[in-house]
């Protein structure tokens, strides 16, 4: 019986990848919290993983003149601009805090899932050995 890796790893190895994205992000705002006119920007993970799990409805174009969506999985990860709490005078968005904050929780989920993985990976190689 042949192992599949894919199906056995379930969607762990999508959540790094977007993890990871997220992070360079969420650093590229903290990095540029003095730089006037920067717009902070992050994704949308809960709906980029509910369009790759097809949990999320879709746009139909109905007609040929209609603008097609980019109903992509996970490879479509769109930025999205943080709305500022309280804007500054220079038009930076980036509130230092909540980047730091988001950027804590984003390491601890990053980390958790490695872990799970890794558990996933003990249970395969259990499995390859028979015991």
């Amino acid at each position: 019986m042949a192992i599949s890796f894919d199906k056995a790893l379930g969607n762990l190895p999508d959540h790094l990848k977007l993890y990871g994205e997220r992070s360079r992000m969420l650093a590229s705002n903290i990095a540029n919290a003095d730089t006037p006119g920067y717009k902070a920007r992050d994704i949308d993970f809960h709906s980029i993983l509910a369009r790759a799990e097809g949990t999320q409805m879709t746009m139909t174009a109905t007609h040929a003149g209609h603008i097609s969506g980019n109903n992509g999985g996970i490879g479509s990860m769109d930025a999205l601009y943080r709305v500022p709490v309280q804007a500054s005078l220079d038009g930076n968005t980036v509130d230092s805090q909540v980047e730091q904050g988001q950027f804590t929780e984003n390491a601890v989920r990053y980390q958790s899932t490695l872990t799970f993985l890794s558990g996933k990976f003990s249970g395969l190689k259990l499995a390859i050995k028979g015991e």
